[in-house]
């Protein structure tokens, strides 16, 4: 339905905000922080395998890309490429036509922004989350709404963090996209523009009010 354009299919990102009874992850008193995304997949690789699997078997049959959240390392891109590269031996050996797709990573914590250069040279591309990244560096709790006042993704920090992600990965050839509210932020538009943000990814309703913004800088002021 997609007719040859890319679908970017992130990994379980379950934890915090986004629940899902059936794993029985049991109640934390910090789960923003907690047992979440990726963590779980690379604690419980029987769940993550599957997803590969159903991810390199449709890569046959269209253009899509894997994004992995909730990255803190290099070390922990290095594990997940280790398994890949046994779901791809596994479907070898049962003969199952796959294709390896692009793979990216989420940058939505400090850890990930301060060593977004040695990332950028392991994955294919990066998408800031920014409502996790605000959440992160402002040490607020986004699901809390007594900190709403507190709660600010125009944060100076937050814009330079995101301004080190883009220059990391053009640096190394990698497009880089914003993810979350700020990207369909109108007052954010041409600031993103100016870092040189390749991608925004919006509501359905927003993508013709940003799609006038960056054709026609100042229009967002209008």
């Amino acid at each position: 339905m997609m007719a040859g354009k890319k679908v970017i299919i992130r990994t379980l990102d379950i934890g915090a905000d986004k629940q899902a009874d059936y794993f029985k992850l049991g109640k934390e008193d910090n789960p923003a922080m907690g047992y979440r995304a990726v963590r779980i997949c690379l604690k419980q690789p029987d769940i993550f395998k599957t997803q590969l699997r159903a991810l390199l078997r449709a890569a046959v049959h269209g253009n899509i890309a894997i994004m992995y959240p909730m990255i803190t390392s290099t070390e922990e891109v290095s594990k997940i490429y280790g398994i890949v590269k046994e779901v791809r031996e596994e479907l070898e050996a049962a003969q199952v036509p796959y294709k390896v797709p692009e793979q990216g990573i989420m940058i939505e914590t400090p850890a990930a922004v301060m060593i977004s250069d040695e990332l950028a040279e392991m994955v294919d591309f990066f998408s800031v989350g920014t409502n996790d990244l605000t959440q992160y560096t402002l040490a607020i709790d986004r699901q809390n709404e007594k900190l709403d006042d507190f709660y600010k993704p125009h944060h100076k920090a937050i814009l330079r963090m995101i301004q080190i992600a883009a220059d990391n990965a053009h640096k190394c050839g990698k497009w880089i996209g914003i993810c979350g509210e700020p990207g369909a932020d109108l007052e954010l538009t041409e600031e993103f523009l100016r870092m040189g943000i390749d991608e925004l990814s919006v509501a359905p309703s927003m993508v013709l009010k940003i799609r006038k913004a960056v054709r026609e800088p100042g229009a967002a002021r209008a």
